[in-house]
């Protein structure tokens, strides 16, 4: 009898394990059971795709319910999962084109079953042209909708959030921003970095109405005219949610153990807290290195990695997971931005004892014939200097800068230590004490 192995979820984790563990196990029988009839389309294309810079949506897909098939795998699609009994070891599932309900049984479980947008129930948002913005339907009716919108408001000022609104003023659309913390990217970058964002879309006409709740919308004839907040109302034709994801995970519920908003806590091996029952990806907590404390940081790259590591550990403990500091990167009209760890408002919401170095400077020596201006901004503990995040952001490409800054948050170096990183030095590329050296020297 070969093992049974069942994936609910064909995500970014889900795909990442599935690959591996064809490669692993190949003598193992894995069956992959999908509601969607297409699998790991990225989202974080979807932006890209409204502008016009990604012609063609199926290019956001890297894998194929073919390609997994091709690999062995049994690709279950267009089936739902009903109930899971993780004692039992049994599996509930519908087949959606047929009606069908089945049971299946598995020796190894993946759950790999992703976020949902957060839908606020309030009055109106059952209207027509309310938009999520996650999959593939979701991206092609939010360009079909756009030609036709004069006035778009986006409501959440995360990343995806940003991308579409800098994306439909491009279009040259009349955008509105509605965001309930008082700057945008609040949970990436400190003020002195969200207040270039907000001037860039001041500048383009953007209207930012920032530190205000939607508390309904408003409609004529079944489709949405206005949105109503704590501060005000604004027209628009086209409403797109970006509010956050929360966890699929209905179906453990009460049977693994969760953070309270259903995100599954696994260990370092991705081992959930009943044996035999893997969990990857968005649906599940990562353990944030920062802090130390699990979290809930819905990330492609959080996922891929996950989802990896599930198939290097199914039989045994093998390969550990390192945590993650959330790094991230996003390009918004002339800027490279990225950062890495905790912003320092997070650090101090957290009860850190945390100081910070910004250092402001033009990136590449003066005697260059172009040189543009660069902002760090390294977070770090009073006692002991170990550094907790970074920010920066400049219209050249130094976004590198954060992925190094996240490995020394990871291995707990100190501001010390950074000063004295061997880090080169070429006149194209940089001054003679490195950026990150300089933060380092800074710090006292």
């Amino acid at each position: 009898m070969s093992m049974k192995i069942v994936v609910v979820g064909c995500t970014h984790a889900g795909t990442a394990a599935i690959t591996q563990m064809a490669r692993l196990y190949p003598e193992a029988a894995i069956t992959v059971y999908e509601r969607n009839d297409n699998i790991s389309f990225l989202s974080c294309g979807i932006a890209l795709h409204v502008a016009g810079i990604v012609k063609d949506a199926e290019q956001l897909f890297y894998a194929s319910p073919d390609q997994l098939a091709a690999l062995g795998v049994t690709t279950q699609m267009r089936h739902d999962v009903l109930a899971i009994d993780t004692d039992a070891k049994t599996i509930e599932v519908r087949n959606l084109a047929t009606g069908e309900p089945f049971v299946d049984t598995f020796d190894k479980l993946v759950m790999t079953t992703g976020s949902w947008p957060i839908i606020p129930q309030m009055e109106g948002i059952g209207l027509e042209n309310i938009e999520l913005c996650k999959n593939y339907q979701h991206s092609q009716t939010i360009i079909e909708k756009a030609k036709h919108a004069k006035r778009i408001a986006v409501i959440g000022a995360g990343y995806i959030g940003i991308e579409l609104v800098e994306a439909f003023e491009e279009l040259g659309k009349q955008v509105t921003l509605i965001d309930n913390m008082d700057r945008v990217l609040f949970k990436y970058l400190d003020e002195s970095f969200t207040a270039i964002v907000e001037k860039q879309f001041a500048d383009k006409g953007v209207t930012l109405a920032l530190g205000q709740t939607v508390t309904s919308f408003t409609g004529e004839d079944g489709r949405v005219t206005r949105i109503n907040t704590t501060a005000g109302e604004y027209e628009a034709d086209l409403v797109v949610l970006c509010i956050g994801f929360r966890p699929n995970t209905e179906l453990l519920k009460g049977q693994v153990d969760m953070l309270p908003n259903g995100a599954i806590i696994v260990d370092s091996y991705m081992r959930t807290s009943k044996p035999d029952i893997f969990a990857a990806g968005d649906s599940c907590a990562v353990h944030y290195n920062p802090t130390g404390q699990h979290a809930y940081i819905p990330l492609a790259t959080n996922a891929v990695r996950m989802g990896t590591l599930v198939a290097r550990n199914l039989m045994k403990p093998t390969v550990r997971y390192l945590g993650t500091q959330g790094t991230s990167g996003i390009k918004i009209y002339d800027y490279n931005i990225a950062s890495t760890g905790m912003t320092e408002a997070a650090a101090l919401a957290a009860g850190l004892n945390v100081k910070n170095v910004t250092i402001e400077d033009n990136y590449r020596p003066e005697f260059m014939p172009t040189y543009e201006k660069v902002m760090l901004k390294v977070v770090y503990e009073a006692e002991g200097g170990r550094i907790v995040g970074a920010q920066i952001l400049s219209k050249v490409d130094l976004t590198q800068a954060i992925n190094t800054l996240s490995v020394c948050i990871q291995n707990e170096m100190t501001m010390d230590e950074l000063s004295f990183v061997d880090f080169f030095f070429q006149p194209h590329y940089n001054k003679p004490w490195n950026l990150l050296n300089q933060a380092g020297l800074q710090a006292i």
